[in-house]
């Protein structure tokens, strides 16, 4: 089972510091409903494990889709989806739409997601709020003991180096948390000296 979802990638509050950037013309006003504010700057897009263990990413303008966003991480690595027949992918709101469910059925994944407003309830409701806080907390981990939100990157190669390293570190974080015998593998409390 993965669970996938986006966060935003502040890359400047205001609109000249934005305007004096290398970022200009990447860089995108958006919107992030989980904080209920505007940004500019990207949005990390991120599919995971239930421990947290990053599977795919991708780092696009704020105002991408997550549809496409998706099905663009699962055309990149084939092998994601053909190794793992039946593949379970628990998604937000955003990710919703016949089509979009017909190409994800097509390579063999199941998307569980909550109803929208003017939809039916779902199947597997029940089991959303336990595990969309995972994704939620998977984002947080990266925004607070990884200061996502403060990278710092001024050039479109200092953003893209920047959350790498922070993929990167998580990654480490869970492989030596999981072969060391930890009880919780995304906790990086124990290396925050």
């Amino acid at each position: 089972m993965w669970i996938v979802d986006s966060t935003p990638v502040e890359c400047g509050r205001f609109r000249e510091t934005v305007k004096r950037s290398d970022l200009v013309g990447w860089a995108e006003y958006g919107y992030c409903a989980s904080h209920s504010r505007f940004f500019r700057g990207l949005r990390l897009h991120l599919m995971c494990t239930l421990q947290g263990l990053p599977v795919a990413f991708a780092l696009t303008g704020a105002k991408a889709d997550e549809r496409e966003t998706l099905l663009d991480l699962l055309a990149a690595e084939p092998g994601l989806t053909s190794a793992r027949p039946g593949q379970t992918l628990i998604g937000d709101k955003n990710h919703f739409g016949r089509t979009f469910e017909d190409q994800l059925a097509e390579l063999d994944i199941r998307l569980l997601r909550p109803a929208r407003k003017s939809e039916p309830e779902r199947p597997g409701a029940p089991l959303f709020k336990p595990l969309r806080q995972v994704i939620e907390s998977v984002n947080e981990t990266f925004k607070g003991q990884l200061n996502l939100e403060q990278h710092r990157g001024r050039t479109p190669g200092g953003v893209i180096t920047r959350v790498m390293q922070r993929t990167l570190a998580l990654t480490a974080a869970i492989w030596h948390n999981d072969h060391t015998g930890q009880p919780v593998l995304r906790s990086l409390t124990a290396y925050g000296h």
